[in-house]
């Protein structure tokens, strides 16, 4: 890794020996926030070993170890699969340091999506935003999206691991005062909403076809 001049180096130097593309930008000096429709992927040292490479997959405020190797060729092949959108089983059978069951257990469960509305809900820090993002909890479709905070609007996402998916901000200026604005589209500007529309708008804007 020395003669690489650092992991991400290394990272590179494999993946191109084994011909795989792992999203590892050429500019990027450390292997963390590799994108994929599953979360962004990262790779660490662990400490305790030299030659043992922790590889760990995140969304916001979420994060799991899922396997770790002393293999850079292993691994690269690993990630690039992952990038690949390769299913979790398969993924498993072909590369056995993974440990997929506690990552495949909480997105069975929605427990990162219901984590976080709890987290937000609960937030003393979110507190003038919270009459707002009740509302939005309440309604059982917009609840299955996943819920982060950018500047004091909510931002929802159709897809929590993959952040390219459809997704759209609200945000209250005042109370009872509504704009909502879709993170990619047509429409880029802030559009003034009325309460009563509030909901079918944002419906519409994360699931409609458009």
């Amino acid at each position: 890794m020395t003669a690489s001049d650092g992991l991400a180096a290394a990272l590179r130097q494999a993946a191109e020996q084994r011909g795989c593309d792992i999203g590892l930008p050429p500019w990027a000096t450390e292997a963390t926030g590799i994108e994929t429709r599953r979360g962004y992927l990262s790779v660490d040292a662990v400490t305790e070993r030299r030659r043992l490479f922790r590889l760990r997959v995140h969304i916001p405020d979420f994060g799991w170890t899922i396997g770790s190797t002393d293999d850079l060729g292993t691994l690269v092949e690993a990630i690039a699969a992952w990038r690949e959108g390769v299913p979790l089983d398969e993924l498993k059978a072909r590369f056995d340091f993974l440990e997929l069951d506690g990552f495949r257990r909480a997105l069975e469960a929605g427990e990162p999506t219901a984590a976080q509305w709890a987290a937000l809900l609960s937030s003393e820090y979110y507190r003038g935003q919270r009459s707002l993002l009740r509302r939005l909890h309440a309604d059982d479709v917009l609840r299955s999206t996943f819920p982060t905070m950018t500047h004091r609007a909510v931002r929802l996402r159709v897809d929590p691991m993959y952040w390219m998916s459809r997704q759209v901000l609200v945000h209250e200026p005042e109370e009872g005062r509504y704009e909502v604005r879709r993170v990619r589209g047509p429409a880029p500007d802030w559009a003034e909403v009325s309460g009563d529309d509030l909901i079918a708008v944002l419906r519409a804007a994360l699931y409609d076809d458009h």
